[in-house]
């Protein structure tokens, strides 16, 4: 039992004094998995950033932590926008729904993704390009996929609803 305990405690303190040598790492490899781990959750702090300040309407704190080269692709039936775009594109969006908001939003990521899922409602209060306000609401299922670069700034962001989803609930000939 005595040299068990001696086996025991000389092979435990040759781990921690090889894990010491390693400075942490693996010695079958570096391992990225609490890096990577680590990436993602930062990642879901930036998009849960990101949603905050689109809840608040803040352009400035919507955009803060997107890369120079961010491209806004929206649900991908028009024409990709780069972030000068993509900022006057919300300022319009937020004057024509002063009250757009997300509620009962879910973050989930993988790699350098993040996909915020929730229900998006607003009121059309404001013109929107030749739109006249109609007053009407809107309610949607969304989910907003965000792209990262390994500095963890947004790339990218896509929508999966359709804008015309959103349109014809709010129209004049919406019931």
């Amino acid at each position: 039992m005595k040299k068990l305990f001696i086996i025991t405690t000389l092979f435990l303190i040759g781990a921690a004094c090889l894990l010491s040598a390693c400075g942490g790492k693996s010695i079958f490899g570096s391992s990225n998995v609490d890096s990577t781990a680590m990436r993602v959750q930062k990642n879901k702090r930036t998009a849960l950033d990101a949603e905050m300040a689109m809840n608040s309407h803040d352009v400035i704190g919507l955009f803060k932590d997107c890369a120079p080269d961010y491209v806004e692709y929206q649900s991908g039936e028009s024409k990709p926008m780069n972030i000068d775009s993509a900022k006057a594109a919300m300022k319009d969006f937020f004057t024509a729904f002063p009250d757009v908001k997300g509620d009962s939003l879910i973050y989930l990521g993988q790699g350098d993704t993040v996909v915020v899922m929730g229900t998006w409602s607003g009121k059309f209060k404001g013109a929107m390009g030749p739109m006249k306000p109609t007053g009407k609401p809107f309610k949607v299922f969304d989910e907003d996929i965000f792209s990262f670069n390994k500095d963890g700034k947004i790339t990218s962001h896509r929508s999966v609803q359709s804008v015309n989803t959103y349109i014809s609930q709010v129209s004049k000939k919406a019931h």
